[in-house]
């Protein structure tokens, strides 16, 4: 990366030596005439984050960021001028029989030994980064019951047992008036039963149902999983209240307290950092997000890797453009063949909503300066770091393995959350570049910002700055190594996010390609 920077001179970034585009790095962007140190002059006004052409590129010529094609110019581009999504053709998206396979895996960097967290070790032999209870739904007829429940445990059982962090309440939109048989239906049904077991419920969560409902509670907690331990009730149905309201809620109480007096029994300990999960995501990204923030995430990631750890990367259609460079990094031809299976899915899934990979881009997205869906791919999958993808899991699978795997899920934050939840995540690190304020009830929310002008107007949201890599005030690898420590702290509980801090929680979003009838 090469930044042109000197004092408050106007400034840009160049991520590739073959790029013909350089993005303008001064707050409120620059006007007509601005010079670079190196000479390029503006010949309009272009905003932060937005691109400059370096030199005159003529209609049908490519026009390259991260030395990739981005786009091919629709009109002739002068020199200093600002390059606009409207003046580019999006290239095609790459043929899956034809990808890259194994061409280019990255050799095993050195192990990272002695690092360590407090955290709660389950019998499942998963570890958790918080000590919640948590209670989970088999259909959304019950929401409003167990809503009015969480309130009264949070207020009056909760103080009761300290060393709980929080209850939670996993409520959703499936469960009845759905295809439960249909094709695809088994993404929702093992994503709730999945997202029971998060690691940072201590591997196990209560059970509500109404009773009469399609997803039977069997489905969500199988009494014969041995991975579960159900030696305490763990089921409730509405539809056994003989007394109505207040029987109802009184009961699950009861079954609260239960849970809590076991869950407050358990006490922090030391793991080794190779018990992490880590999930990795961006929302309202920008141009800045593919040379600040997630750079810094990927050399966090390598980190973790050598560490021992799980790293999840995921959003399909965030990386099918530049899906050949996940399958050339594919450990071996198993772990290829298996993104390229969910990069087909998930582009017969859009073609069935008469939907492509370019509906992916926001208003949001494009005011930040990335002009389509390729640009934005070549960004997004630089928070996967430099290191061998070792496994790919489908949407709402859980993880069995250690290392940098693929999670495939929709590009939605919240939806990719859940997704990431049920996978086994006990932390989560989100990078953003026009700002949003995300949370995650069931796992703390890691808040990076690709730019510092972010960082200064929401000093109470952001947690840790990315855009001071853009201004040369901290490197890519300080920052990786600043993140790496702040993940284990934050594991710990020795420090809380700002998201925690001001419970920020968005839904629990389920994915459900299935009809619903």
């Amino acid at each position: 990366m090469q930044l042109i920077e000197h004092s408050d001179s106007p400034r840009y970034v160049r991520l590739h030596d073959d790029d013909n585009v350089v993005v303008v790095v001064n707050d409120g962007g620059l006007g007509e005439g601005a010079r670079f140190a190196d000479g390029l002059t503006l010949v309009e006004g272009v905003p932060q984050s937005h691109k400059v052409a370096t030199v005159a590129i003529a209609k049908g010529e490519p026009v390259r960021r991260y030395g990739q094609i981005i786009g091919y110019a629709l009109e002739d581009l002068h020199q200093g001028s600002w390059v606009q999504e409207s003046q580019l053709a999006m290239p095609s998206a790459p043929e899956l029989d034809s990808l890259p396979r194994c061409d280019a895996v990255p050799h095993p960097l050195p192990p990272l030994e002695g690092f360590t967290f407090e955290g709660y070790r389950n019998a499942d032999g998963t570890v958790g980064t918080r000590n919640i209870l948590g209670i989970t739904t088999t259909v959304q007829c019950v929401t409003g019951v167990l809503e009015h429940a969480v309130k009264r445990i949070r207020s009056e059982l909760l103080p009761k047992y300290p060393n709980v962090d929080d209850v939670v309440a996993i409520t959703h939109s499936y469960g009845c008036g759905v295809a439960i048989n249909a094709r695809d239906a088994y993404i929702p049904i093992r994503t709730v039963r999945n997202l029971a077991r998060n690691p940072n419920l201590g591997g196990e969560a209560l059970v509500i149902s109404l009773g009469c409902e399609k997803l039977q509670a069997g489905q969500v907690m199988h009494e014969n999983d041995p991975s579960v331990d159900l030696s305490d009730p763990w089921l409730y149905r509405l539809q056994d209240a003989s007394l109505g309201f207040v029987e109802m809620i009184e009961q699950i109480m009861a079954l609260a307290e239960t849970r809590l007096k076991k869950l407050d029994q358990r006490r922090r300990e030391t793991v080794p950092a190779s018990e992490l999960i880590l999930g990795m995501q961006c929302g309202g990204s920008d141009a800045f997000s593919g040379i600040t923030a997630n750079p810094a995430l990927g050399y966090a990631a390598d980190l973790l890797v050598r560490a021992g750890a799980t790293v999840l990367f995921s959003e399909v259609t965030e990386v099918r453009d530049a899906i050949y460079m996940l399958t050339s990094r594919a450990e071996n031809q198993e772990v290829a063949g298996a993104l390229i299976r969910e990069m087909d899915w998930y582009d017969r899934y859009l073609q069935q909503g008469a939907a492509d990979r370019s509906a992916n881009t926001t208003p949001g997205n494009k005011k930040g300066g990335l002009s389509n869906i390729v640009e934005k791919s070549l960004g997004s999958i630089v928070k996967s770091g430099s290191g061998a993808i070792q496994g790919v899991l489908g949407p709402g699978e859980r993880v069995t393995r250690k290392g940098l795997i693929f999670c495939a899920t929709p590009a939605s934050d919240f939806v990719c959350g859940t997704l990431q939840l049920a996978a086994g995540m006990n932390l989560h690190v989100f990078t953003t570049g026009r700002g949003t304020p995300y949370g995650l009830a069931m796992a703390p929310v890691v808040k990076v910002c690709t730019r510092s002008e972010l960082a200064q107007r929401w000093p109470d949201l952001i947690d840790i700055d990315a855009g001071r890599i853009a201004t040369g005030r901290s490197s890519i690898e300080e920052l990786g190594w600043e993140l790496f420590h702040y993940y284990l702290d934050v594991a710990s509980g020795r420090k809380q996010t700002w998201a925690e801090q001001h419970r920020l929680h968005n839904d629990i979003t389920l994915f459900n390609p299935a009809p619903i009838t």
